[in-house]
């Protein structure tokens, strides 16, 4: 079956005759177009997509399954004309300003129906074509790590780090970043979402690097925390309880498994080895985007099942002293898991 085909058993199960389709990312998904503005409308019976002038030759390329129509730049009118029935549009990506809009312009007897979360449940089960750019992707990840090794951290900045990073993944290939580069050090590690500072990195601290590589469209995100030097028994005892504790929820990580189970056992690993927790979950979906379905959390709701892909980040921070997070990028397989990302989580030491 099609995407859209998938679509179609969706709009059954949610009594749908129509679904408008405007958010960038799931119209990529859908049709394979890559422009600035695009959007498209799926029936039963029809598959609409609607692009610009500007875009008209590019979709010709790119959108092979649907019919293509030019509209107008503003979308929404030609758009509203090709509702039907009960219409469901993504009420968490459409304005209140496009809602009213497209109110004002859908045939009578047309009725506007949320309808957010359709597509983006087909995008958390990847097929073998989006696993093959994911694996790409994350040994781009790998690669940069590896450049940190041999390039070394110590009395460079952690700005200058982070731009490295960037052109060495662009120039290794990749379409862009996932994400900006996090490169914390010491304390700045204890920030889970540090910004990369003019700071110098000095020797014989924890370094949280958090990285990935845009591919074909698909994200990587991969971190690792290396040491710059000698550190003390409580770091190497917190880097151990944050390595043990994500060996064991990647061991979790199969089809059937709880969600919020995995990321419980996680965290109360961490509480228990050290008496420290993380705040965070232990894991989201990634895929068209590095945060997407489904989430490995408290509040998650569902299993995890087969062409899933998470991240398992469990971590651990000292507020003034260190942060440590280890993260690898893992697709759920019918059997267990496959691991994407492969640099060592074995504490590496990263000089000069």
């Amino acid at each position: 079956m099609s995407r859209a085909d998938r679509l179609v058993a969706l709009l059954d199960e949610r009594e749908l005759d129509s679904l408008l389709v405007t958010n960038l990312v799931n119209v990529r998904y859908l049709t394979g177009f890559t422009g600035t503005n695009g959007a498209c409308v799926v029936t039963r019976d029809e598959r609409l997509f609607l692009t610009d002038s500007r875009y008209v030759e590019q979709a010709k390329q790119q959108v092979t399954e649907f019919e293509r129509l030019e509209a107008s730049r503003e979308l929404l009118g030609d758009l509203a004309a090709r509702l039907t029935g009960r219409a469901g549009f993504d009420d968490a990506h459409v304005s209140v300003k496009a809602h009213a809009a497209l109110g004002e312009k859908t045939p009578s007897g047309v009725e506007l129906v949320p309808a957010a979360g359709l597509v983006e449940r087909l995008r958390a089960v990847k097929d073998e074509g989006e696993l093959a750019a994911m694996r790409a992707a994350a040994q781009l990840a790998d690669g940069a790590h590896e450049r940190l090794r041999s390039d070394g951290l110590v009395g460079r900045t952690e700005r200058e780090v982070a731009r490295s990073i960037v052109r060495g993944l662009e120039d290794g290939g990749a379409d862009e970043v996932s994400f900006a580069p996090i490169v914390a050090a010491g304390a700045h590690g204890a920030l889970p979402h540090a910004s990369p500072r003019d700071v110098e990195i000095p020797r014989g601290v924890l370094v949280v690097v958090d990285l990935g590589a845009r591919l074909d469209g698909y994200c990587s995100d991969c971190t690792r925390t290396l040491a710059t030097g000698p550190l003390d028994e409580r770091q190497r005892q917190a880097y151990e309880v944050v390595l043990d504790a994500q060996a064991a929820a990647l061991g979790e990580v199969r089809a059937g498994a709880v969600a919020k189970d995995v990321d419980a056992n996680a965290h109360e690993r961490v509480e228990s080895g050290f008496g420290i927790g993380f705040d965070h979950g232990l894991g989201h979906g990634v895929g068209l985007e590095v945060h997407e379905a489904p989430r490995l959390a408290r509040t998650a709701e569902g299993s995890l099942e087969a062409g899933n892909v998470v991240t398992v980040e469990p971590g651990l921070y000292v507020p003034g002293e260190f942060g440590i997070r280890i993260e690898d990028l893992v697709a759920v397989t019918a059997d267990g898991r496959e691991v994407l990302t492969g640099f060592p989580k074995e504490l590496v030491t990263v000089g000069d």
